[in-house]
């Protein structure tokens, strides 16, 4: 055994490479098994806020209505051009402008006015629980409304409404909350958001006062029972119901709209689907009147254009009759004048409604364009027939041309007197393509939101998601070493794993820091706890290592504070006391030393009154109560310069004094990082070992430690790892197992 801590305890001043954090699955699941207790309960945190929220949370009741939009071509009576010569229109679907019109706000502000949704009121209800107390108010009779719960009858319990017909408030007010306060027998007091009363008045009756009048139509509440009020501004709202107010197209081309639309209250929330369904049909069916009426209004204006044109031209023919003493065109001659006739007739058909188009699409539209074209072929054919027409005698192409005037204008005013009485008929019985499918209906039973199972498992998931997350960025950033291998890579052998001890922490919270007298020692409290066994394998190996030491002086030091180096030297001193050796324990620790307290004494007369030479040996040490062959020294007074006084002859000369004297000297000593007092001590000590803490000290903090220490002469033989925690990864090869003794009987089998 010494031949093996010879060989380890070698000094190293280069600090071999650390080893990298090695993450798999099976390191990551014993970390979340190491925490299973603080993610459960953070789980069921969540879990527990799910089931509040959904019972507390104000449920919405979602609306729905289907419209039916047609696909149609719009077309005026007598007036549509040739399918076959007409562009084609993009193919799509009717519903992407319809959708835009039934969110316009000229719906929509209809269905604002008609309702009255610019008038926002709302009962002042108990914080968490006043919603969910009057949601589940049932009143015993019509217009009851709950009694105050506590006597607070400034907050609504349940039953309560206020209906305002009439809300005329300055520019200034507009979007602010204002508060009504019920009185008796239907009187009400109004006040601004500074408490300034603006209008005194009753239910049923306008009343005026500081540029504001209110007319309530009825207020069910109880004296004293106060409701928000705002007047809001006509476009925000517009604007909210935009965004509340969904407008889906049932399929593709389906032309089948599905109206949605979610508030607290259901009644509302269906009026204000019915409102906009009814709205927009009735403006659809308005805009295929205004265009019928539109186009009667063209063809109006045309007609005595027409029939002058044609009264001249049958004057102009009268006249060429009795001029030239003929009566009609030759019959040889007749066919040709029926398809110059013809071709005049749809040329002039065409013109009326190129005019019409004109009026409503620009030069470049496909429309436009294709009417130009077939206006084009027209005229070919008519120039054609023009070249024959041109080979009769003069007297015959003059009656030609003028018979197929009159002609021409006649069929003309009769198509323009006819379109009339259609579009006439069309504008009085006007349709719309849009019409109500499925009116606007909503199911009181079940609310749309909070969906109950959808938000407890959806809550507890993330609850339990955030709650790993949380462990495993713990873990990230805790880089404290969990493993004796990353102490070992640094040169430093363990000598000990002492696994976290919750009797010596209780011990220590029961007995209190500042009560004399009362020992925390866990040797004398639990011998049998873990954490001694482990000390007592320790001290084992102390005994062998100590045979190749220059004296029996060890020092136990720590790179930093808070890693239980005064637990492991109190109670390492106690063990190796109850082996029957002579222990003297020093706290040297002369600024924040605290083992006077694990063994029950006090810290005067101590380490710094000894070196200073106020007080003698004799004095300085004392004998532990419960622990014989173990001596005491304190650290004294809090002196202004402890290193000086470590530094000085005295102290060398008492560890010189007191090591023949003893088996071993224990000296606590302050940690390394923080002052140079032990590397002060460590010359003087024969042995030096490092307490690391489980999880708190770093591989480079514990480096840096020992490299400290070895760069002032000071050699680290090894290290103690204490405070250990049971992981479920396995991550520490050092195991302790409880064995205590059979109380009665034989083995337990």
């Amino acid at each position: 055994m010494s031949t093996y801590l010879t060989n380890r305890m070698a000094p190293q001043i280069h600090t071999p490479p650390m080893r990298d954090e090695d993450v798999d699955v099976r390191t990551l699941l014993g970390t979340l098994g190491d925490y299973k207790r603080l993610l459960l309960f953070g789980t069921a945190l969540f879990f527990v806020a799910s089931v509040l929220y959904v019972m507390l949370a104000t449920p919405e009741y979602e609306a729905n209505a289907v419209l039916q939009i047609e696909r149609r071509t719009p077309t005026v009576p007598g007036l549509t051009i040739d399918s076959a010569t007409q562009a084609p229109v993009a193919n799509d679907s009717p519903a992407t402008t319809e959708i835009q019109l039934l969110t316009s706000r000229h719906v929509l502000g209809e269905a604002l006015q008609t309702l009255d949704l610019d008038i926002q009121t709302k009962p002042a209800r108990f914080p968490l629980i006043g919603d969910f107390v009057a949601r589940n108010y049932r009143p015993e009779r019509p217009g009851a409304v709950a009694s105050p719960w506590f006597g607070l009858s400034r907050y609504g319990w349940g039953g309560e409404q206020l209906k305002i017909a009439r809300l005329d408030v300055p520019d200034d007010l507009v979007g602010m909350p204002l508060q009504l306060v019920a009185g008796e027998r239907g009187r009400y007091t109004l006040f601004d958001g500074e408490g300034v009363a603006l209008v005194n008045g009753t239910v049923g009756r306008a009343a005026t006062g500081r540029g504001v009048t209110a007319l309530l139509e009825s207020l069910h509440a109880n004296p004293g029972m106060r409701f928000e009020i705002k007047r809001l501004n006509t476009l925000a709202i517009i604007d909210q119901l935009k965004q509340d107010i969904s407008a889906v197209e049932q399929g593709r081309d389906s032309g089948m709209i599905t109206l949605r639309y979610a508030n607290a209250d259901p009644l509302l929330a269906k009026q204000v689907l019915e409102q906009i369904s009814r709205t927009y049909v009735s403006q659809n069916v308005a805009r295929n009147s205004a265009e019928a009426g539109k186009r009667l209004e063209f063809v109006n204006e045309q007609l005595p254009k027409v029939r002058d044109e044609l009264a001249k031209a049958q004057a102009e023919l009268n006249v060429f009759q009795t001029r030239t003493q003929t009566m009609d065109v030759a019959l040889q001659n007749r066919a040709l004048l029926d398809q110059t006739i013809a071709l005049d007739n749809s040329i002039q058909q065409l013109r009326i409604q190129q005019a019409d188009i004109g009026a409503r699409f620009t030069t470049e539209h496909p429309t436009y364009r294709a009417l130009l074209q077939q206006i084009g072929g027209f005229q070919r054919e008519k120039g054609a027939l023009q070249g024959r027409i041109t080979q009769l005698p003069d007297t015959q192409q003059g009656l030609f041309r003028l018979t197929r005037d009159v002609e021409v204008t006649n069929r003309t005013y009769a198509n323009l007197l006819d379109q009339a009485q259609q579009l006439d008929i069309a504008r009085a019985s006007a349709v719309g393509y849009a019409r109500v499918v499925d009116p606007a209906e909503v199911n009181v039973s079940s609310p749309s939101s909070p969906q109950r199972l959808p938000v407890v498992a959806g809550g507890t998931l993330l609850g339990a998601l955030l709650m790993v997350s949380f462990v495993l960025f713990r873990q990230l950033l805790r880089r404290g070493v969990e493993d004796p291998a990353d102490i070992e890579l640094l040169g430093l052998p363990v000598y000990a794993s002492i696994p976290f001890s919750e009797k010596g922490r209780a011990i220590s919270l029961r007995t209190g820091r500042n009560r004399r007298g009362r020992q925390r020692l866990l040797a004398l409290n639990a011998p049998t706890d873990l954490a001694m066994e482990a000390l007592r394998s320790l001290r084992t190996s102390l005994h062998f290592a100590r045979f190749k030491t220059k004296n029996n002086v060890l020092m136990i030091a720590a790179p930093s504070p808070g890693v239980g180096k005064t637990f492991v030297c109190a109670n390492l001193a106690v063990t190796i006391a109850q082996a029957g050796q002579r222990v003297l324990l020093i706290d040297a620790d002369m600024r924040r030393g605290t083992l006077h307290h694990a063994v029950g004494t006090r810290s005067e007369n101590g380490l710094s009154e000894l070196i200073s030479g106020q007080i003698p040996l004799e004095t300085a040490v004392r004998r532990v109560a419960g622990a014989e062959n173990l001596s005491f020294i304190s650290r004294g007074e809090v002196p202004p310069n402890p290193s000086e006084l470590l530094m000085h002859p005295n102290f060398a000369d008492l560890v010189e004094q007191v090591a023949p004297e003893y088996d071993i000297v224990i000296i606590d000593t302050p940690p390394v990082l923080a002052v140079t007092d032990a590397t002060v001590i460590g010359h003087h000590a024969g042995t030096c070992l490092m307490v690391v803490r489980f999880g708190l000290n770093q591989q480079r903090e514990i480096a840096l430690a020992k490299q400290r220490l070895e760069q002032n002469g000071v050699e680290v033989k090894g290290a103690i790892f204490n405070g250990v925690h049971k992981r479920s990864a396995g991550r520490y090869a050092y195991s302790y197992y409880e064995y205590l003794p059979a109380k009665d009987g034989p083995d337990a089998r």
